[in-house]
């Protein structure tokens, strides 16, 4: 285990920085109506980081109007013009790298080398990606397919898009959702996870520094109960983005459908690692260890279900096992942590619950517990590697969300992506083979929206994530996730001044 070192005064002071409040609307920090406040608490610590004024649905209806009010200038500018915004925007995320890391690692308890390496330089690319795409939001001509008629398709912003975040990746899931929106030309009210807003209101601040129009992007911050659903349900939101769990997305679409809006849903996952017989051996371990454990597993494309064909099981049970226990689980801020504390106590308990009900029908190889002495306020809960579950177990159907990967055999190739479909999720998977073919096979039978061969867990701007069944609909990052917020128009020209008469008459005769 790695105790914390010295670094506590490092840590991002937010209290200071939110002394005006949590809530982002029209270019200013304001505080929350609804009369309660939220503590934002440091998983590492146990100590408080921020109490704000949590947002009602009044703060809604007033980051809805200032949304409404900059459409129709931003949804107006020209492709460039936004383009030039984003660009700006992309270098001022530049310019604030550190201070965005260390904002995320005290929110969310991630060890800061994985924010500065991964969380920030990944929106700050998305950032500069988007911005290129703003100058491609092409139609398309259709020539004339219906006698002297011309027709195009346009592709038109949507307006007002309803942006609800989760926890787990506070920052870039900020990006994801905003980017592309404002990319297109819409504006966005985003609600962030109550627990862990920081670096949503930063970025937001970010934009309006970088030029941005005031109501461009605008942040909410409260409850999903009081200030989610209202969002969902505000009659002047066209499109509806959420990311989370599938329970809860399955309530934002029934709210959403009673105003028919646009649905973009990220939904759970349980990603399988298929591993084949005549993988490398050494390879898939090391994979297994990182793509089980990144964030402290509380990612949704996070590798869970290990699936190994029964030559090579035993063995990599042993070396997964003896690898998990290499990992140097400590203070965020401390150098050399690879492993932080999970977001919360709460989830700490709710992870912990999944494996000690698991001890009465697998085996727990290692980890299983929390760690004591210097790390027992924080949440912390040690990489724990589970054999032996029966593949309709609640480890292996459910997400635990946490630093838990579950090992069970298989015999036939057959057999492998058989169970690597056998949940409801389909969000992502990685299968590992020499066999271009066996590889091949994979990728075309396993259901997900994303299959990694020989690797897991990692994205980039260019490509999409999303995914299939129980895990949602809807694609971010890339081009497809730009065309998520837009919507298409045909446009048709009558050339000859005459065919509208004659189109009458071939309706209603000659009058």
């Amino acid at each position: 285990m790695h105790h914390p070192g010295n670094a506590t005064s490092d840590r991002f002071p937010a209290q200071d920085r939110f002394a005006d409040g949590a809530q982002y609307i029209a270019g200013r920090l304001t505080k929350g109506t609804s009369g309660h406040t939220h503590t934002v608490v440091d998983p590492a610590t146990g100590e408080e980081v921020l109490t704000y004024e949590l947002a009602g649905p009044g703060d809604v209806d007033a980051a809805v109007a200032a949304a409404r009010e900059a459409f129709p200038g931003w949804a107006g500018a020209t492709p460039a013009e936004r383009s030039d915004a984003l660009h700006r925007f992309a270098a001022v995320l530049a310019e604030r790298a550190e201070d965005f890391a260390r904002a995320e690692s005290r929110q969310c308890g991630k060890p800061l080398k994985l924010t500065r390496e991964f969380d920030v330089p990944g929106t700050v690319d998305n950032a500069a990606f988007f911005a290129g795409a703003a100058r491609h939001l092409q139609g398309q001509s259709a020539g004339e397919y219906s006698g002297d008629h011309t027709s195009y398709v346009r592709r038109e912003p949507i307006g007002v898009v309803g942006s609800v975040a989760p926890w787990n990746y506070p920052l870039q899931m900020a990006a994801w959702k905003i980017l592309p929106a404002i990319a297109a030309g819409n504006t966005v009210v985003l609600k962030p996870a109550e627990i862990t807003p920081l670096t949503s209101l930063m970025f937001a601040q970010a934009a309006t520094e970088a030029g941005l129009p005031d109501g461009v992007i605008n942040i909410v911050s409260g409850t999903g109960r009081e200030a989610g659903e209202h969002l969902v349900a505000h009659p002047d939101v066209a499109m509806t983005s959420f990311t989370g769990s599938t329970a809860v997305g399955k309530r934002v679409a029934e709210v959403a459908t009673a105003t028919v809006k646009r649905l973009h849903l990220e939904l759970g996952g349980k990603a399988p690692f298929l591993v084949f017989d005549d993988a490398d051996l050494d390879a898939a371990v090391n994979g297994a260890v990182a793509g089980a454990l990144i964030n402290t597993g509380q990612d949704c494309t996070a590798a869970t279900r290990a699936y190994v064909q029964r030559p090579l099981y035993e063995a990599f049970v042993e070396r997964t096992a003896a690898l998990m226990d290499t990992v140097r689980v400590g203070d965020p801020f401390a150098d050399g942590t690879d492993l932080g504390p999970l977001v919360s106590h709460v989830q700490r308990d709710r992870v912990a619950g999944f494996v000690d009900r698991a001890r009465s029908y697998a085996r727990v190889v290692t980890g299983g517990e929390a760690p004591q002495g210097d790390l027992k306020e924080g949440a912390y809960y040690r990489p724990t590697l589970i054999a032996d579950a029966a593949q309709d177990s609640e480890a292996v159907q459910c997400e635990i969300f946490g630093p838990v990967l579950v090992v069970l055999p298989f015999d036939t190739d057959d057999e492998g992506i058989r169970l690597a479909n056998d949940t409801p999720y389909g969000l992502a998977a990685s299968a590992w083979s020499r066999d271009v073919y066996r590889a091949n096979r994979a990728t075309r039978e396993i259901k997900a929206g994303c299959v990694w061969i020989n690797d897991h867990i990692p994205i980039i701007s260019e490509m999409p994530h999303g995914g299939y069944r129980a895990s949602g609909f809807g694609k971010d990052m890339s081009a497809y996730s730009f065309e998520e917020y837009t919507q298409v128009k045909h446009v048709m020209f009558d050339n000859t001044a005459v065919a509208a008469k004659d189109w009458h008459r071939t309706v209603f005769g000659d009058r």
